[in-house]
């Protein structure tokens, strides 16, 4: 019997999905494979990526974004009509989240889009865990956490611990592997703390969360698949990556 051609196609080539598009600075190696594998589990989701230039320890916009080169990459990524985008970044809380949220409206006029970022997403899902006393973590040094602490209290956020490493170069912080995030984790679970919050997008931590939760009894919530948690919840896309990436999948529909 003679295979149907248009089944076979199918089979290795499924029907177009929807997009989920994300910027992600330049010198980042985390944004990109801890998407995939969030999205692995919701084929009717596809992601696609652009980027915008950060590159080793200096920021030449360290109070602001570059914002023509942000609303370039989204105009870019939005010739493919995606269902979302997400800017995939630590750096708003650094600077202030109200940056995030003109970029947020800067994007939906200039494409009509939903937008999401990694910062106005740990608002919402501190929200839903009413977790307003936090501890930060990540392999960048104590300062960037103090200016990160600095503008979540600008939000209600207390950050009551912290733990970093040091490190300057933004391509350095993809070398910290899955023990030393989960070193950092361990520092700062004490009694008083409501949410750790891995506070850097090119470190992979998602796929700790939930054990690192069932050990220490606090919500884990990584930068990264915060960007993505918002984005689904952007694009009003129900469906999740499922428990195994912790108790951020579990926080609730779209609204």
């Amino acid at each position: 019997m003679a295979t149907d051609p248009i089944a076979s196609a199918d089979a290795l080539m499924p029907p177009a999905p929807l997009l989920l598009a994300t910027i992600l600075p330049s010198a980042n190696t985390v944004v990109e494979r801890t998407t995939q594998a969030l999205l692995r589990h919701l084929p009717g989701v596809l992601p696609s990526f652009t980027r915008v230039a950060k590159r080793g320890a200096v920021d030449p916009f360290p109070d602001s974004y570059d914002w023509d080169a942000l609303l370039g990459a989204a105009a870019l990524l939005a010739d493919a009509r995606p269902a979302a985008l997400v800017w995939s970044a630590s750096k708003g809380a650094v600077i202030g989240l109200r940056h995030d949220r003109e970029l947020v409206a800067r994007i939906r006029d200039a494409t009509g889009l939903p937008c999401a970022t990694a910062g106005l997403a740990l608002l919402e899902a501190l929200g839903a865990l009413r977790a307003r006393r936090v501890a930060l973590i990540g392999p960048h040094t104590r300062e960037y956490n103090l200016r990160a602490a600095r503008g979540l209290a600008m939000e209600g956020v207390e950050m009551v611990a912290e733990a970093s490493l040091g490190m300057t170069d933004n391509l350095s912080f993809a070398s910290l592997d899955h023990a030393g995030v989960a070193a950092l984790a361990r520092q700062v679970a004490r009694p008083g703390v409501e949410a750790i919050i891995l506070w850097n997008t090119n470190c992979a931590g998602a796929a700790l969360a939930a054990g690192l939760e069932a050990e220490c009894g606090i919500p884990l919530l990584d930068a990264t698949a915060l960007g993505v948690w918002g984005g689904l919840r952007a694009a009003g896309i129900a469906e999740t990556p499922g428990p195994e990436w912790g108790r951020l999948f579990r926080l609730g529909e779209p609204g």
